[in-house]
């Protein structure tokens, strides 16, 4: 962000929140106060959603008691440091479920680019969708959906929830942890500029960093190993004779 014309990280104090009962979907009302003129940082949380929904317009089942959120960024990073943000938000994501799981609990990791697994089964989904509005602003939305009670039936990963878990914990009580750690994220990912450091903060708590893996892509899926992450958060792959080539979204698959 920039005050006065000097760049500051932004701050825990510049965040707001809203919550909400039943609505369509949180990304939905985030798009639609950024179209209203919202300056961004807003958070809003929901009860229950009645057309939530995911990657690729896959639905989100959105039964009360989990964890419903957006985030409203606006001109969040210039177009060519953004590719980093959704590494940033799975750090914030995995930082907020780490504070409630128990010592003893399954391994809790990210895989590439930003689901978070408890065990290797699925605990949260975020989806990530960007408008310029009229005003010629970018606006940004980050969709955190964390499976507290419930979680949904006939994925294409297998899932888990936190009760599944062993974890009792409120929707509030968990958002409380997601609004710190977001905010503490994302101040050092500054607009893309600690990119760095989030690449460094991601490997740690990477999962299936030379298993063998395929990504399917929106017209085919490639085989192979996975070999981390490169320094601009794109997912390496180790095709053998034919060399390691750079992905930059898809979805993984272990085994």
């Amino acid at each position: 962000m920039t005050k006065g014309g000097e760049h500051r990280r932004i701050s825990l104090d510049d965040f707001r929140h809203e919550a909400l009962g039943a609505v369509a979907s949180t990304n939905s009302e985030c798009l639609a106060r950024a179209r209203a003129g919202d300056f961004g940082l807003l958070w809003i949380t929901a009860d229950s959603q009645t057309s939530g929904r995911g990657r690729r317009g896959r639905a989100w089942a959105s039964e009360p008691g989990n964890l419903y959120a957006s985030l409203l960024l606006i001109d969040p990073a210039p177009m060519e440091r953004l590719a980093s943000l959704p590494l940033a938000v799975a750090l914030a994501v995995h930082a907020a479920i780490r504070a409630i799981l128990p010592l003893e609990a399954l391994p809790l990791e990210v895989k590439w680019p930003n689901d978070i697994l408890i065990g290797r089964k699925k605990v949260c989904g975020i989806l990530l969708e960007g408008e310029r509005v009229a005003d010629g602003r970018n606006a940004l939305v980050v969709g955190i959906g964390i499976n507290i009670c419930t979680k949904p039936e006939d994925t294409v990963y297998p899932v888990t929830s936190l009760a599944d878990q062993g974890v009792s914990v409120s929707a509030p009580e968990l958002f409380a942890h997601l609004f710190a750690s977001m905010a503490e994220i994302l101040a050092i990912w500054d607009e893309g500029r600690g990119i760095a450091r989030i690449v460094d903060l991601w490997r740690a708590v990477a999962c299936g960093i030379g298993e063998k893996i395929t990504v399917n892509l929106p017209d085919r899926s490639i085989s192979g190993y996975f070999c981390g992450i490169d320094d601009k958060g794109m997912l390496i792959l180790d095709r053998g004779e034919e060399g390691r080539m750079a992905i930059a979204a898809g979805d993984v698959f272990f085994g």
